[in-house]
């Protein structure tokens, strides 16, 4: 599958002035070794690279994981009784190539919401972390996997969302399809993803810098100068442990007057980006970014420049798709599992809309006319060069070859066909 990879840094720094999305195609260079259709490799410390690169999504890959019954059950009941994620060590084969003693714990907030101690573990949101327990363990240099929910059986509207990110010039995760398994048990179909850490945030800006994750729980308040009244607010993923610089860009976007925010907001965050994102927001209707209910977010920051980058993360609700507990409502008259339907009000990510607890650099920001005019142009732009130019189409394209060759035992062709027709709909702007 031909697809666009994720940008060279500051790809997208010129988009608003130039009118340009900076769209460069890099490759992900692996060894090969043996295919792992015929050989399984014991790995501990190190990586077996295979004939198949991990991101290859021209390859529905197969993850199979094997955890002891009881410390899984006591993973689920912990989380179902307290809401605590607690790790646990399995045993994990991906491709054929065998990882022990790898973490495995529960990953989400609202995808979380309806599971139950009698439920196929293989269906639930997952983390896997090779190096949990076992110091550099990696494959092909990736030490997590997010096995992501989501309330379509195909997820090709998180996986096609995610590439047309990185085309629109965005920090973006690669993301496969996958055969999953947990204690042999039914295989499922599920959409694997990278984690945003260390190595994914130098791979994404070129430049060595801090990450910050918004937390569900959280939002963009300035609470104070101590780092402590931070924590479940904002955790940090990258860098050395640094909370002032995004406890001093909080204190900006909340206690600037009008006039000084829009004259010196450039010193802070990377406006173009920022316009392209929300922009890009609208496009793909996702109503559960920045400013929606999970608040999902992070935040890069530049050491060099002392500017913030705000980085996408949760696209499993785009296009419009139903909230995987049925709440939310982001599609008008949606259910869970659909795709589609007109976000509620008509806003978008440029414009509000559709449940959201608010975000105050978003509201700023488009309340600011300047601002606002920005991403008018970058959503011009954008549905060109992803909509308009057939790069959706081709996408789009390529994830249902693969799915209809690959997986047509684990999701029928009439589904395949029915969802990849409601993600479409959306490139005809």
């Amino acid at each position: 599958m031909t697809k666009p990879t994720r940008p060279a840094a500051r790809a997208i720094a010129s988009l608003a002035g130039l009118g340009l999305i900076a769209a460069t195609l890099a490759g992900c260079t692996t060894a090969t070794t043996t295919s792992p259709s015929t050989t399984t490799t014991s790995v501990e410390n190190t990586v077996a690279t295979t004939t198949a690169s991990l991101w290859d999504s021209t390859t529905v890959h197969t993850i199979a994981v094997t955890v002891d019954p009881t410390e899984l059950d006591t993973l689920v009941s912990t989380y179902l009784s307290t809401g605590e994620k607690v790790w646990v060590s399995a045993t994990v084969v991906i491709d054929g190539v065998t990882f022990e003693n790898v973490g495995i714990k529960l990953k989400g907030n609202s995808s979380l919401r309806t599971i139950s101690s009698g439920d196929d573990p293989a269906t639930m949101p997952w983390i896997i972390r090779l190096d949990k327990f076992v110091d550099g363990q990696n494959y092909e240099g990736e030490t997590q996997l997010v096995v992501r929910a989501n309330s379509t059986e195909t997820a090709l509207n998180e996986a096609v969302a995610l590439e047309l990110l990185s085309a629109a010039g965005l920090a973006s995760e690669e993301a496969v399809a996958s055969r999953f398994t947990v204690n042999g048990g039914d295989t499922q179909l599920r959409l694997v993803i990278q984690n945003p850490d260390s190595d994914w945030d130098a791979d994404a800006f070129g430049t060595e810098g801090l990450l910050y994750k918004a937390e569900s729980g959280g939002d963009y308040t300035y609470r104070g100068e101590d780092p402590a009244s931070y924590t479940d607010i904002f955790e940090q993923e990258a860098g050395d442990d640094n909370l002032q610089p995004l406890i001093d860009f909080l204190k900006f976007i909340n206690e600037s007057d009008d006039a000084t925010f829009a004259a010196d907001l450039s010193q802070y965050l990377d406006v173009n980006a920022f316009a392209t994102y929300l922009a890009y927001q609208d496009l793909v209707d996702n109503f559960d970014d920045i400013d929606g209910p999970g608040n999902n977010s992070y935040l890069h920051y530049d050491e060099a420049t002392g500017v913030m980058t705000v980085v996408n993360w949760d696209l499993n609700l785009a296009f419009g798709t139903a909230n995987v507990d049925g709440g939310g409502q982001p599609g008008a008259g949606g259910q869970p599992g659909q795709v589609g339907g007109a976000r509620p009000n008509g806003g978008g990510a440029g414009g509000a809309g559709g449940p959201s607890s608010g975000n105050v650099l978003s509201e700023r920001f488009l309340a600011n006319s300047d601002f606002a005019a920005l991403v008018t142009s970058a959503k011009t732009t954008l549905t060109e060069t992803l909509y308009t130019s057939g790069t959706a189409d081709q996408i789009l394209d390529e994830w249902v070859t693969v799915l209809k060759a690959q997986a047509s035992d684990l999701v029928s062709t009439s589904t395949v066909d029915s969802e990849a027709a409601a993600v479409r709909s959306y490139f005809a702007q």
